[in-house]
């Protein structure tokens, strides 16, 4: 279709997390100019006031905007963000427009979750094309929405470009990035870590991110006491949200990344890794499973699974060739399947088969 045009409704730029770096991704691809891409954005994390003062300047814009283009392109993830999408999904669909709706839910459980999956369907019932991040989440849906086989797209998170430098000496240190809560398992990671932390004491284990707080409960203040707890206080860090150059440091320097997640959908932290050339050892959860064999582009251990994961560290902290045969193969990923440029000519025909 000439000129299409697409409206992008997801989170705010300035939100951390993987849906705002897929869309700054997307911004970088030819398809972003070529179908006149503008994104409004929904919602910012912060207190209620904010969150509601971001939603109705976005329901405005959406208005003013959505009679002048034709496709409108929602992310969303679960539960309020689902119910958000519903609303810009429903006032499109009264102006006739065509609706993309991109799920990046965090745990495979969501889609049995009663909460979680009647208010996903309602938006998804309102779709005309859907996309999904892995071959695996597309088989997800399917088991509750078996009737969107044939609009139903797989398309993976872009691997952004990173600044290798190989002038910053490694470090003997296992990163994990992002929000710590225990979703993210940093409580496995832990005991993992502990249980061969005396075979390897010159390592340590560092965590980028910022505390998950519900109800007055941190988080990080209960990983460091059970740092203490398991007697490697002296060998874990907590860094913060770190970002921009600090965040590149911290790649650069690092041996291994480590994901312990209960739930992904395409983790963009370990597309980070893979981009930085550090090799992984993770949990097989979301997509992980459809690019990864276990010993070629990384080592997988079972989700909470302690033992295992110290296995899995035991076996790559001892030995730098497989850290550099991984590396190997995840570059491959980074160049094709993953590539930046690929994902987004990808996007632009999911674009143009809307119609």
């Amino acid at each position: 279709m000439a000129n299409l045009k697409v409206l992008v409704v997801a989170t705010s730029r300035k939100t951390r997390g993987g849906i705002t770096s897929v869309i700054k991704a997307h911004e970088n691809g030819e398809q972003w100019k070529k179908y006149h891409c503008r994104w409004i954005e929904t919602h910012q994390d912060g207190p209620a006031w904010r969150k509601i003062v971001y939603l109705l300047r976005a329901l405005v814009q959406f208005a003013f905007f959505i009679p002048f283009y034709d496709v409108v392109h929602v992310h969303t993830a679960d539960k309020a963000s689902a119910t958000r999408k519903w609303i810009f999904a429903s006032v499109a669909k009264l102006f006739r427009k065509k609706v993309l709706v991109h799920i990046h839910l965090a745990e495979e459980r969501s889609l049995l979750d009663s909460c979680v999956n009647q208010r996903l369907l309602k938006l998804l019932y309102l779709a005309d094309k859907i996309i999904v991040l892995s071959p695996q989440w597309k088989r997800n849906l399917l088991k509750v929405m078996p009737e969107a086989e044939s609009i139903t797209y797989v398309l993976y998170n872009p691997c952004f470009p990173a600044n290798r430098d190989n002038s910053i000496r490694k470090k003997n240190q296992i990163l994990l990035a992002g929000t710590i809560c225990r979703r993210k398992g940093y409580d496995t990671a832990l005991k993992g870590f502990s249980l061969v932390a005396k075979k390897y004491p010159d390592w340590k284990i560092i965590f980028a991110g910022n505390p998950y707080l519900l109800e007055g409960f941190d988080e990080q203040e209960d990983g460091k006491r059970l740092a203490k707890e398991y007697g490697i206080e002296n060998q874990v860090e907590w860094l913060g949200w770190v970002s921009g150059k600090n965040k590149e440091r911290v790649f650069n320097e690092t041996s291994i990344y480590c994901l312990a997640s209960v739930g992904e959908g395409f983790p963009m932290a370990v597309l980070d890794a893979w981009a930085y050339g550090l090799p992984c050892i993770m949990t097989p959860v979301g997509g992980i499973p459809d690019l990864v064999k276990d010993g070629e582009q990384g080592l997988l251990f079972p989700v909470g699974d302690s033992v295992k994961m110290a296995e899995a560290l035991d076996k790559m902290m001892g030995n730098e060739n497989l850290r550099m045969h991984i590396v190997s193969q995840t570059d491959k990923l980074v160049s094709t399947t993953l590539n930046v440029n690929s994902i987004c000519q990808q996007l632009g025909d999911i674009y143009e088969s809307i119609f």
